[in-house]
């Protein structure tokens, strides 16, 4: 039995490594609230990202509690905002060079996750709502418990969906309903998440935990080298023409041919 160890744990984030050094778990660790977030775990977030050891191939992402994350917590709409930081009230007031990169420092606990070296799964339970369906919709996959429901306030509240979301959520659902679940802020159950892609596997609560390590492991089978290029290639598949795709496929496979036969740098 292999022990973790954790290697970060502040502002309601909690980053630990499996004993192989293969699997790291970041935690969202404020129960009590429901797994509300602030700029502050958004920072702890990117210091989880940038902590990860070079041995990591797959990283979960879960929720204490009884919700994944129930969003950006109310505190952010009052005027005083969080002790130590710009209300958003203020940042309104401020230039737009200074917004525009308030923006980016939060957007970057959501970036990371998509990195071709790795493959990030969301765990999910409960509620995710606005800033935590956008960080599930971050990771690579999605293993859903049968009570999740996942929901983009943003645009209720007069706000856009700013934290990375929109566009796995288009390439996920298609426009219309990615438009449909924006604008009207409605409940997306398991049953739909599953049925439309957003959830790759649907299993009851007491089996999430379970569910999402299996996943991993099914991950740790391939060689490494073979899922980043594999990921690669799907990553940026959309961007491409079909010629365009064919001409990646071949150099990828090339690499792939020379390392197995020892001829790789």
């Amino acid at each position: 039995m292999t022990v973790s160890k954790t290697l970060l744990d502040q502002n309601g984030v909690r980053l630990t490594v499996d004993g192989t050094g293969a699997v790291a778990t970041v935690t969202l660790d404020r129960p009590a609230k429901r797994n509300a977030q602030s700029p502050a775990l958004w920072r702890a977030l990117t210091a989880a990202g940038r902590q990860l050891p070079g041995s990591v191939r797959v990283v979960l992402l879960r929720g204490e509690g009884k919700s994944f994350s129930a969003g950006l917590d109310r505190q952010a709409f009052t005027p005083e905002g969080f002790d130590g930081e710009p209300s958003f009230l203020d940042l309104a007031r401020g230039s737009d060079e200074a917004l525009d990169a308030e923006i980016a420092s939060y957007q970057e606990a959501f970036t990371w996750w998509r990195r071709t070296d790795l493959v990030s799964i969301a765990a999910v339970q409960g509620h995710a709502i606005g800033a935590g369906f956008q960080l599930a919709l971050a990771c690579d996959l999605r293993v859903c418990a049968d009570d999740v429901q996942f929901a983009m306030r943003e645009t209720s509240l007069g706000l856009v969906p700013d934290l990375g979301g929109t566009q796995p959520l288009v390439e996920l659902v298609g426009y219309a309903r990615a438009l449909e679940i924006c604008a009207t802020g409605r409940f997306v159950h398991a049953e739909e998440a599953e049925r439309t892609g957003l959830a790759n596997l649907v299993v009851p609560r007491d089996e999430l935990d379970a569910a999402a390590a299996d996943l991993a492991a099914a991950l740790l089978a391939a060689p490494r080298d073979a899922v980043v290029e594999t990921k690669a290639l799907l990553r940026g598949a959309a961007g491409r023409t079909y010629d365009q795709q064919r001409v990646a496929e071949r150099a990828a496979q090339a690499r792939r041919l020379r390392d197995l036969a020892g001829m790789g740098e």
